[in-house]
């Protein structure tokens, strides 16, 4: 089966050339044209080159000719970018993390109208995949036997994909660290140490799982690389951009205002969902109160440190 990837930012490129070292794949960008020439995406993905099998457009009706598409544009931009497409007889793979701001759904009921919806997500930075560096990865479809399907076309060598149905598990475990993600980067930017981060990033796994199961998933699927796998990584590298954002807020700093940060637009998503929910998401609402200023880190431990205390 032929593999389109749509969005030509990190992550997407950095799919795209996996699997063009293994067969043909087109990676669609709106602004392609230094792709083409230089065979590399010099802005995102500097120094690693594009393998004969990767064919680079900006033409969509060519990336769609393709049986397979990988979305890879940013969650809160899917809505709008799937309204534009006829996906009725494609198998699609929701690559991106998060929670739509205005639906509050996640990547695999926007995509529903596909034949085939399947989550890509785990513990994975853009350049280890484009260097060909290991990795391991989620790929969750409530149809196992389309699931097995992709997972044997998307694996490759260095990139092993592991299969589940828990959709809904996969999804909340790749967007949820991304808030976390935020809490533990502020918390190292404000010089509180890595104590304190293991705590934030502890009882912030917890609040993970509150939410998935009030939302019908599985546990254990949080368990696994798309939950605990992915939170261990975003929580302790600066190779994640929502880390980063959090170790600016921490410090005082001005984000990076050029870079997406899923976890700023999921937190304020989540709260919503712990209202309709009735979950109570301390980790979480003091993410989002630090994310909209009305609170700095000082004041968002406090918030914690001065809850009652109870059994674990």
């Amino acid at each position: 089966m032929s593999v389109a990837v749509l969005g030509g930012g990190a992550f997407g490129t950095a799919l795209a050339i996996a699997l063009g070292h293994i067969g043909t794949v087109t990676l669609w960008a709106r602004d392609c044209r230094n792709m083409q020439t230089d065979r590399e995406n010099a802005a995102r993905l500097p120094g690693c080159s594009f393998p004969l099998g990767l064919t680079v457009t900006d033409s969509l009706d060519v990336a769609m000719q393709a049986e397979t598409l990988l979305f890879a544009v940013p969650m809160q931009a899917l809505s709008d970018f799937e309204a534009r497409l006829d996906l009725a007889d494609k198998g699609v793979v929701a690559c991106c993390k998060g929670i739509d701001l205005k639906t509050g759904q996640g990547p695999s009921t926007i995509l529903s109208s596909a034949r085939d919806v399947a989550v890509l997500t785990g513990p994975s930075f853009a350049h280890d995949i484009a260097r060909g560096l290991p990795t391991a990865l989620t790929i969750a479809c409530t149809c196992d036997a389309a699931g097995e399907r992709l997972q044997q076309q998307l694996s490759t060598p260095v990139l092993r994909l592991y299969r589940t149905t828990d959709v809904i598990g996969a999804e909340l475990g790749g967007a949820l660290k991304n808030v976390i993600a935020i809490g533990c980067g502020a918390v190292m930017g404000a010089g509180l140490g890595p104590s304190a981060r293991a705590a934030l990033m502890t009882r912030g796994f917890a609040e993970m799982l509150q939410v998935a199961r009030a939302l019908g998933a599985r546990p254990e699927t949080l368990m696994g690389l798309s939950g605990f796998g992915d939170l261990a990584l975003t929580c302790t590298s600066d190779g994640s951009r929502n880390y980063r954002h959090g170790v600016a807020l921490g410090a005082g700093h001005p984000a990076d205002a050029s870079t997406t940060v899923e976890g700023v637009a999921t937190a304020r998503a989540l709260r919503t969902l712990a209202g309709q929910h009735r979950l109570d998401l301390p980790v979480c609402d003091a993410v989002v109160d630090l994310v909209d200023g009305t609170v700095d880190v000082a004041g968002a431990m406090a918030q914690l440190l001065s809850r009652p205390l109870k059994t674990e």
